[in-house]
């Protein structure tokens, strides 16, 4: 024998408990952290930056938004003490592609291949740029899906001059 749920109250208990199993893992905070290694070898971790705040950039070669915000991330790595700026690249064909990519493009900040243990570390992507940023105390404030700009990130850490 078969039972139906027909109540509308069934309905929405059904729909709230496969919404929040369809609900991203938790990203990292300064308890758990994370900790990734750039491409001139170089560790980074969310404790290790604490005082400061972190920008946590997912991008790739092949996507125009992506580019377009790449001079506000350099901009804001080279002028603010204040906030770093670690770059992700995914859906890469190559090390070397990417490398080429930040050299034609003048990125100054750290630069990270991203692979599936390292989207594990900080959180998902479902589009490119996706941004993390974490305050100086290591608490992710805010996840920004599609273009980021200087301005944007600004709003959320004023300069403390």
């Amino acid at each position: 024998m078969m039972t139906t749920i027909s109540t509308p109250s069934h309905w929405c208990r059904i729909l709230l408990i496969l919404c929040a199993l369809s609900l991203p893992s938790l990203p990292a905070t300064a308890s758990e952290g994370f900790i990734l290694k750039d491409m001139a070898g170089k560790t980074h971790s969310l404790a290790g930056y604490r005082g400061k705040w972190v920008v946590v950039n997912y991008w790739a070669t092949w996507c125009p938004p992506c580019q377009e915000e790449i001079p506000d991330l350099i901009a804001l790595h080279e002028k603010r003490r204040d906030i770093v700026i670690l770059g992700i690249a995914l859906e890469y064909k190559s090390a070397k592609e990417v490398r080429n990519f930040v050299d034609e493009n003048l990125m100054s900040y750290p630069i990270i291949l991203g692979d599936d243990k390292l989207i594990a570390q900080i959180g998902p992507t479902d589009v490119l740029p996706t941004t993390y940023i974490y305050n100086p105390q290591g608490q992710l404030v805010k996840v920004r899906r599609g273009l980021i700009t200087r301005q944007y990130i600004e709003q959320l850490a004023p300069s403390q001059k």
